[in-house]
C-alpha cells in the first residue's frame, strides 16, 4: 500500500484486481475543498490510458512488478521464448503479451520483460533497433530530390516507410515505438 501523495511516474498500482501504471500525475491543492490527486493511468495490458482523481492521502495498493533483462531467443509456435540473462532460465511468452513488439525483434535481441507474480505482462525493447532491408522496389533516377517515401520490408517480415534513396540490404535505424524510420546505419 502506498499513499497517493507517494505517487511517481512508472509506478504500478493494482486498483480492482487490474494493473495501472502511473503516466503522469499532479498535485492539486485547490483554494477551497480539500487537495486532490490527478493521474493519469495506462492499462498495463491493454495500453488504455484513464484520467483518475484521487483525494490527496489516500492509501492504494501497489503492485510488485519486477523487469528483468531478457534476450529474446526464438519464436514457438504462437510463443516467443526468451532468456533471463542473470538465470539463465528460459521463459515463454505469448504472441499477443508481445504485441507489437514482435515487429523489431530478431534472435537475440536484448529486451525487458516485466514480470507480475511470474506472469509476464509486456516486453519493453529498446527505443531504437537496427534492422537490414529485406527488399524494397528501386528508386527512380531524378526521383530523389522530391522527398518521397516507398514501402520497404525489413528483416523481421514488418514493412516500414523509407526515402527513395534507400535500397536492398541497407541496414537502418527504426523507432520501436512509432516504426518510423530514423537513418541509415553503415
Amino acid at each position: 500500500m502506498a499513499s497517493t501523495n507517494e505517487l511517481k511516474n512508472g509506478m504500478v498500482l493494482n486498483l480492482d484486481k487490474q494493473l495501472w501504471s502511473v503516466v503522469e500525475f499532479q498535485h492539486v491543492k485547490p483554494g477551497k475543498g480539500p487537495a486532490f490527486v490527478r493521474t493519469k493511468l495506462k492499462h498495463v495490458l491493454s495500453g488504455k490510458v484513464v484520467d483518475k482523481t484521487f483525494n490527496a492521502g489516500t492509501k492504494v495498493e501497489t503492485a510488485n512488478v519486477d523487469k528483468r533483462d531478457m534476450q529474446y531467443l526464438y519464436k514457438d509456435g504462437e510463443d516467443f521464448v526468451f532468456m533471463d540473462s542473470e538465470t539463465y532460465d528460459q521463459l515463454p511468452v505469448a504472441g499477443a503479451t508481445v504485441g507489437t513488439a514482435a515487429n523489431f525483434m530478431l534472435e537475440s535481441t536484448d529486451v525487458i520483460v516485466a514480470l507480475h507474480e511470474g506472469t509476464p505482462l509486456y516486453v519493453e525493447l529498446p527505443t531504437s533497433v537496427v534492422l537490414e532491408i529485406t527488399y524494397t522496389e528501386p528508386g527512380l533516377q531524378g526521383d530523389r530530390s522530391t522527398g518521397g517515401n516507398k514501402p520497404a520490408t525489413l528483416e523481421t517480415g514488418y514493412e516500414i516507410q523509407v526515402p527513395l534513396f534507400i535500397e536492398n540490404n541497407t541496414k537502418v535505424k527504426v523507432d520501436t515505438r512509432t516504426g518510423d524510420y530514423l537513418g541509415r546505419v553503415n
